[in-house]
């Protein structure tokens, strides 16, 4: 199921669930024979002269059900409620599953990774010297309190599934509206010591009352038969279930429940196509599946917890680490599951043989493991963006390697396509096509749109133009063939790389080597003008042109590992004379003032050559004292002279101590930007140096801004914050490859290398490199 939250030992849990709309509740009440009473919205029960009151634990939901995206659950964390009850000890988790693309660690099964379905587990236990009576109740509305709901007809019904010895009961709550019908499951497991109870419907914008009388009377709820009617217009509708245990003195009980939530079939905002999610492989597209999918997950939830342990234990149990970045690392997951992801089935019919003929793997790949797309944050709503992917990819190739292998195949498809209609961009006022052919999109579309059939949903800047894209993949392309051994992939992928590197040389434009960027914001920092040759460009540009050699070697094609090696020796030459200043590397060549200033993303090509293998030895592109200096000048002035040194590394800093103002980007702090820059210091030897930039960050994100879980794109030193719940931040796994890769650098012998005198990767081969690889 989902990467659970983990504690930092050095602050408070921070606070989750906090959507927009509160949509369900937790209610727990304890008894013996006494009376009980209501009072302010807690249950309250008194017995022999004592009163235990339990408040309702709130949680919230939200989604966007007309992007296709389904139901999205925030995540809940472990806690031990405060009840005042002599010698009533509970504890609460939740395994929270939140969208089909779930939060499940890579060793569960395939089936397990795509469900729609979280747990919740109560463990309660009796130290005390009385019987008790314990119940909870688990209410939900059916919807989400939106405009979805408004047009009524939702209708609740009562189902209990027997399976294998195992019975599961509880609501079903029916949400038929059109374009994207769905239904949801609130259910319980009913054991021997247990009781399961329903109240079928109620109106949940109302005070509940006839819920709790009928709670009150007996702890238990009346459950009555069929189904509720259809809710009327403007009218919501929920239910509640509820589960009673007698706690003996000294006694224990595990109470558990469900949701799930089954949408099957799901159209984009264009209504173009109907497409199947991933799970509906295992549990059919008829919309009937959710009392399977609880039965299922209540019985197996023991299983994942066991292998999400497994998995977290390396990482948890190292004394070496921080325990800020243990939290962070496993907590930045939440946006692979909540970042508006899809996981889809791909239609036989829907792979066009003209375009993916090439490439041998393509079919298999999308067949067996689905399309998968993400949002490049929840505000900024385009599937896929690949200049910021760049950065997140690394949870995916780190965790879920073939859902990262399907969305470079569909990256691929996509840039071999066209679209020739004009549009005009926002920023330059131009008219130009939506889409060339042979440049990597900037994303795959928008989900109110069509995604994978129209792309570039972004209309700012005509992206074919940008400098980083076409570099990205390339980059890209190298570090997955070298983390997976994947050879048919990067065969595949070869013919895509030389038409894209194609298409990059016309940005050299005297031919010296090194490309040029075009006088504005040509690339991810989409509003930080950019001019002539630059640090950052510029280095993804000889890092790709170094894979280039590598891989022309690797697929046998000498004349294009000459031709790229030639190209390769001048831009170096270029590079180090027009931007090395002794101290670091301009951020470019322009006149203006800052082109001096120091970006803290100057080394993000070298940054993709280590996690690939390369940089370094016969192999290094950028000569290695000047990075190490690069990076510690980075750290003096971008991270210790900027807010204290307590705020991660801002974007620009001029070399008088003082943020670069030149635009709004420049002066912000990027928190992926941060944890791959903390990652190329552990690269380069500079591993304390690395996790007090990457530190900063966390502290300032999920404690001083108490922003846990919405990780934002971008903030400022006066704490003002942009674009929250952002896709770039998952890049600090690729902090986790470089200590893995640092770890097996000292245990193993030298590297070998190959007859044509390059270097291919460890001996152990690239994916037995990581430490902690996945499974798949």
């Amino acid at each position: 199921m989902v990467v659970p939250w983990v504690a930092s030992e050095e602050a408070p849990s921070p606070e989750a669930g906090e959507a927009s709309s509160v949509v369900g509740s937790l209610i727990l009440a304890c008894t013996n024979t006494g009376q009980s009473s209501l009072t302010n919205s807690q249950y309250a029960c008194v017995g022999k002269g004592r009163l235990c009151i339990s408040k309702s634990y709130l949680w919230s939901a939200q989604a966007s059900c007309a992007a296709g995206t389904g139901a999205c659950v925030d995540t809940l964390h472990s806690t031990t409620p405060s009840i005042p009850e002599p010698g009533l000890s509970i504890s609460f988790l939740a395994r929270m599953s939140p969208s089909p693309a779930a939060r499940s660690h890579p060793s569960c099964p395939m089936t397990t990774s795509s469900l729609p379905v979280g747990v919740f587990v109560w463990d309660v236990e009796n130290e005390g010297d009385e019987a008790l009576d314990v119940s909870i109740m688990f209410s939900m509305r059916n919807g989400l309190g939106g405009g979805d709901d408004v047009p009524g007809g939702l209708w609740n019904e009562p189902f209990c599934l027997e399976h294998d010895g195992e019975t599961v009961q509880g609501l079903l709550l029916h949400h038929p509206t059109l374009p994207n019908p769905y239904t949801m499951a609130v259910a319980a497991r009913l054991t021997a010591d247990t009781t399961v109870t329903h109240f079928t419907a109620f109106d949940p914008d109302s005070a509940g009352q006839q819920v709790w009388q009928d709670l009150l009377q007996d702890g238990q709820l009346d459950s009555p038969a069929g189904q509720s009617a259809p809710s009327q217009k403007g009218v919501g509708i929920a239910g509640a279930v509820c589960v009673t245990s007698k706690l003996p003195p000294r006694g224990q009980c595990r109470l558990e429940f469900s949701l799930a939530w089954d949408m099957p079939r799901i159209m984009f905002g264009a209504k173009g196509q109907v497409y199947c999610r991933r799970y509906t492989r295992f549990f059919g597209s008829e919309g009937d599946a959710a009392p399977a999918l609880s039965h299922y997950a209540l019985c197996r939830y023991a299983d994942w917890e066991e292998r999400i342990s497994a998995w977290q234990s390396p990482v948890l149990d190292d004394r070496s680490l921080p325990a800020w970045y243990k939290s962070a690392l496993f907590n930045e997951l939440y946006f692979l599951a909540d970042g508006g992801t899809i996981w889809l089935e791909v239609p036989e019919n829907s792979l066009l043989e003209e375009l993916g003929g090439n490439m041998c793997q393509l079919r298999p790949i999308l067949q067996e493991y689905g399309r998968f797309g993400y949002l490049e944050g929840q505000e900024y709503r385009m599937y896929n963006t690949y200049d910021v992917h760049f950065y997140a990819s690394f949870a995916l190739i780190m965790l879920w390697p073939k859902l990262e292998l399907s969305l470079q195949y569909d990256m691929a498809l996509a840039t071999l396509k066209e679209d020739l209609t004009w549009r005009q961009y926002l920023m330059s006022g131009v008219m130009a096509p939506v889409k060339r052919r042979n440049v990597i999109p900037h994303d795959v579309g928008d989900p109110d749109d069509e995604p994978w059939h129209r792309v570039n949903a972004y209309v700012i800047h005509d992206t074919a133009d940008w400098k980083d894209l076409n570099l990205k993949f390339v980059l890209q392309v190298y570090r997955d063939y070298y983390l997976t051994g994947d050879q048919g992939f990067l065969r595949d992928m070869w013919p895509v790389c030389l038409a894209v590197m194609e298409s990059e040389m016309k940005f050299d434009k005297d031919q010296d080597g090194l490309i040029e960027n075009g006088g504005y914001a040509d690339q991810t920092y989409d509003a930080w003008v950019t001019t002539g040759p630059s640090a950052y460009c510029g280095g993804l540009w000889l890092a790709a042109v170094a894979v280039m050699v590598q891989m022309s070697a690797l697929c046998g094609t000498r004349d294009v590992q000459d031709k790229f090696s030639s190209i390769l020796s001048r831009g170096q030459e270029a590079y180090e004379r027009l931007l090395w200043n002794g101290h670091y590397y301009n951020y470019d060549c322009s006149s203006q003032p800052q082109s001096c200033s120091i970006m803290s993303d100057q080394c993000a090509g070298q940054w993709f050559l280590r996690a690939s293998g390369l940089g370094e030895g016969d192999t290094e592109v950028f000569p290695t004292p000047h990075v190490v200096r690069a990076l510690q000048t980075i750290f003096e002035f971008n991270v210790q002279a900027f807010a204290g040194g307590a705020m991660g590394a801002v974007n620009g800093m001029r070399p008088h101590g003082v943020p670069d103002r030149s635009s709004v980007q420049s002066d912000e702090v990027w928190v992926g930007v941060v944890y791959g820059l903390a990652a190329t210091m552990i690269q380069e030897g500079l591993t304390w140096e690395g996790f007090r930039t990457a530190e900063g960050c966390y502290r300032t994100v999920w404690e001083r801004l108490g922003l846990a879980f919405q990780t934002p794109e971008a903030y400022c030193q006066q704490r003002v914050f942009r674009s929250l719940a952002y896709m770039r931040p998952l890049s600090i796994w690729a902090m986790q490859l470089a200590l893995q890769q640092q770890q097996h650098k000292k245990a193993s012998r030298p590297i070998a290398e190959q007859g044509t005198g390059l270097n291919t990767g460890p001996t152990l081969g690239p994916k037995e490199a990581m430490a902690t690889p996945s499974p798949e």
